[in-house]
């Protein structure tokens, strides 16, 4: 059944359900059907004899199915039409036939277009009226000035701006219509009583058109109806505080540009409306399930919110969209270049994540709290010029100073979104280096609610992350999360989660023994990876809106590539529609991609992981090119799964020749070495002031290299210098370097401004000295006893 009622069959112990019903997921088909048409007839009979309207004393608009307004000339039924608009309810049966056309989309409910003025509701109502063949309301025309017996313009002159809203919501109140097509005026979202009136039996369309364009429209329209609008108070001043409004009460966003025929939005109303009733449409397999088996299994389809709280499938695969991401049109993203982050956050990940899954304006409000106050620019992801056609996006001004921050400030509040109610969940996190702390400072932010029954446990390789690294996942620690050493690599601690999440015995025992389910936090985690689609998009309209290029002309992107996921992104965000014409991958000394890159020969025999400076980018198993080698592959499960399980038992695997060629046009490779990499450092802060990390270092080397200068490149800075000082000291030639972590960030804060974070790290250090956390051996058992350890501690037994 998936996520919209029981969550299937359960095999075994591992998979009882903590609960079956999702918080959200819902249906949302309309129904359409003669059981529908049987009920309406009763209700419209009902209302003959009396027996409706239930609200006395008041004019009562209550429509059941009557034309549009400027079409009742066309029709001979006209004044019939007309008294019954402005009338009590009355039975119009014979009229329903020749709409029962439209039941298949509306059903008894309503589409409401919500916007600013100017943004056409009127206009787009009345063509999907007519394409549906259903009623179309125009609020304004059809029920204010009808009630008020004056035009609204000389009603807003005659009570003023606070009377003129209260005597708007009044009328909507006493509104009612079933089957119909409403264009709401530009200040009913102001109004609750009313919005949540009129949303009850509807489905609301927000028609975003940029600030930019609504102005032009209106200034050429010369309207003098706008609520508000005063000396003191000017039209983008309105328009800018209207926008929390319309986010409030929105089902679905079309997002319209500036040169979009009425007719396109028309069926963009239309697609979006068809989405949103059809929620089975967008599901998540696999990357190693066979075609004939998902065809087979039932449960084998997973929907968003399965898959958050999962993360890894139960064949060892990760999930992936079954029918891919959706495509921008040019358009669309033009209509993006003037709008903050955020709004372009909200725009690209609501058509990413069904409203079934989390509501729209539950989803803004968790990317409003994502990206606000708690990163230090208020450009969240700004584009700066480095040198000639480079530019670099920096992506460290978060909490924790990573690029992992774009994922975690929003994750955990999807995920503590998706879960049930009633049911405990240990993160389980495997890092090599910046992930640990961005995941215990994202899921300390959520709600104490929320935080009593979420854990996370913070696994990293205790001696290959740097000293500004641990401090910061020791520092983070809170009362439900901790951090964990283990005496080996990364890769180890990869393994190590992957095979705990599939051993059934343990994960069953948890779930049993203590209500507890145990989900992941890497990028092996779909909500992981797709928040880094939006900064790749973003850089690329940044870059537009800075008058660097035209849209449409294409970049590069060089991205320090460890586990494919950022990468990765960049090349989802080209899927739908960013003009990026290469992704190179720049690795380090540990160069497993840049050899497979350039042979299609993934090999890991004899091959020791290498300690080097960009830590974060020592792997050598990058999970996330399983995701990519399956979009490659047409979605072959079969030939995914194995490839990686040659990988796993053999050490190594070879791609075919077609697939070489598909992922050679995609990517490009280079790789640096420890002295390149400081090199690096040196050179362009001796010829620009500017402090590269050691990873955004690896890939500038790469770039420089690999970049032919016909177009811009666009390099990930993926961390704040700071967190890697003594490598940073030693590029810039400091003679002695103390090997205190306080003295050397006191040292680098004479060279450039430190972020906020790592003044609070001063303070931290200054408390604890090293601080405390628990180091263990690289055993499987070890690992589990301590997973068991803090679910003991922070959730209490079942039994």
């Amino acid at each position: 059944m998936g996520a919209r009622g029981c969550r299937g069959r359960y095999r075994s112990s591992s998979q009882i359900p903590c609960s079956v019903w999702h918080p959200f997921r819902r249906d949302l088909n309309a129904t359409h059907s003669a059981l529908l048409l049987h009920n309406t007839q009763l209700s419209g009979l009902s209302s003959c004899l009396g027996k409706t309207p239930t609200i006395t004393h008041q004019k009562m608009f209550h429509i059941f199915q009557y034309r549009p307004l400027r079409l009742i000339t066309q029709n001979s039924l006209s004044s019939m039409c007309l008294k019954l608009m402005l009338s009590r309810p009355v039975a119009f049966a014979q009229i329903w036939k020749s709409w029962f056309s439209s039941h298949s989309l509306l059903g008894n409910k309503n589409i409401i277009l919500m916007g600013p003025p100017g943004a056409g509701k009127t206009t787009i109502g009345r063509i999907v009226g007519q394409k549906l063949d259903c009623p179309v309301i125009d609020i304004d025309d059809d029920v204010l000035e009808t009630s008020w017996n004056m035009s609204v313009s000389e009603k807003l002159q005659d009570v003023g701006y606070e009377e003129f809203l209260e005597e708007e919501g009044k009328a909507l109140l006493n509104f009612s219509a079933s089957g119909s097509v409403i264009s709401l005026s530009g200040s009913n979202p102001m109004h609750a009583a009313g919005m949540q009136h009129v949303k009850k039996n509807g489905i609301v369309v927000y028609l975003d058109v940029p600030t930019t364009v609504i102005m032009s429209r209106l200034k050429s329209m010369a309207v003098d109806r706008i609520v508000g609008l005063s000396a003191g108070n000017s039209l983008k001043d309105i328009l800018q505080f209207r926008k929390p409004f319309y986010k409030r009460w929105y089902d679905v966003r079309v997002f319209c540009g500036e040169d979009i025929a009425a007719e396109v939005v028309a069926e963009k109303v239309l697609d979006a409306v068809k989405r949103y009733q059809d929620s089975e449409l967008e599901t998540f397999i696999s990357t190693r399930s066979s075609r004939s088996g998902r065809s087979m299994e039932k449960d084998s389809h997973k929907y968003f919110s399965d898959i958050v709280i999962q993360g890894l499938a139960p064949d060892g695969g990760l999930f992936v969209p079954e029918r891919r991401l959706p495509k921008f049109t040019a358009g669309e993203w033009q209509g993006l270049i003037e709008a903050t982050y955020i709004e372009r956050a909200e725009v690209i990940l609501e058509r990413c994540i069904h409203p079934a899954d989390i509501p729209a304006s539950k989803l803004a409000e968790i990317i409003g709290t994502a990206y606000g106050e708690n990163f230090s620019c208020s450009k969240v992801a700004p584009v700066r010029h480095l040198a000639g056609n480079q530019f670099l996006l920096e992506l460290f001004h978060g909490p924790t100073a990573s690029f992992k921050d774009f994922a975690l400030q929003l994750m955990p509040h999807l995920f503590a979104s998706c879960i049930p109610r009633s049911c405990n969940y240990l993160i389980l996190v495997a890092t090599s280096g910046d992930t640990g702390s961005a995941v215990l400072d994202g899921f300390s932010r959520l709600h104490d609610t929320d935080k009593q029954r979420i854990a996370v446990m913070n696994f990293f390789p205790e001696d290959g992350v740097s000293p500004i690294q641990k401090s910061q996942m020791i520092g983070c620690q809170k009362e439900n999360a901790w951090s964990v050493g283990v005496k080996s690599d990364f890769d180890f601690c990869q393994t190590a989660i992957k095979q705990i999440f599939t051993n059934s015995d343990f994960t069953g025992f948890l779930t049993v023994e203590y209500g507890t389910a145990l989900a992941a936090a890497n990028s092996i985690n779909w909500a992981r990876l797709l928040p880094q689609i939006v900064y790749h998009a973003s850089a690329y309209l940044d870059l537009i809106h800075q008058g660097i290029i035209p849209f449409g002309s294409p970049v590069d992107i060089c991205i320090p590539t460890g586990n494919f996921g950022n990468i990765l992104a960049a090349f989802y965000a080209k899927m739908m529609g960013i003009p990026i014409r290469k992704c190179i991958c720049a690795s380090n000394e540990n160069n497993v991609l840049t050899d497979f890159i350039r042979t299609g020969v993934y090999d890991l025999r004899g091959r020791k992981l290498i300690p080097t400076f960009s830590s974060a980018v020592d792997i050598l198993k990058s999970s996330n090119l399983e995701r990519y080698l399956h979009l490659i592959a047409n979605e072959d499960g079969q030939l995914v799964t194995q490839l990686f399980n040659q990988l796993e038992n053999q050490g190594h695997f070879q791609l075919r020749k077609d697939l070489l060629e598909k992922l050679q046009q995609d990517l490009v490779a280079g790789w640096c070495s420890e002295e390149d990499c400081l090199a690096a450092i040196h050179s362009v802060y001796s010829t620009t002031g500017y402090i590269l990390d050691t990873h955004t270092a690896v890939a500038k080397v790469v770039a420089d290299r690999l970049q032919d200068r016909t177009c811009p490149i666009i390099i990930s800075s993926t961390a704040h210098y700071s967190k890697f000082a003594p490598a940073i000291l030693r590029a810039l030639r400091i003679a002695e370097i103390n090997q205190n972590p306080l003295s050397q960030l006191h040292l680098l804060s004479s060279y450039s401004a430190l972020p906020p974070i790592h003044w609070g790290l001063l303070e931290t250090l200054k408390k604890t000295g090293k601080g405390d956390h628990q180091v263990c051996a690289a055993d499987m058992s070890v690992l589990m006893h301590h997973i068991e350890t803090l679910i003991q501690n922070h959730f209490m037994k079942v039994f």
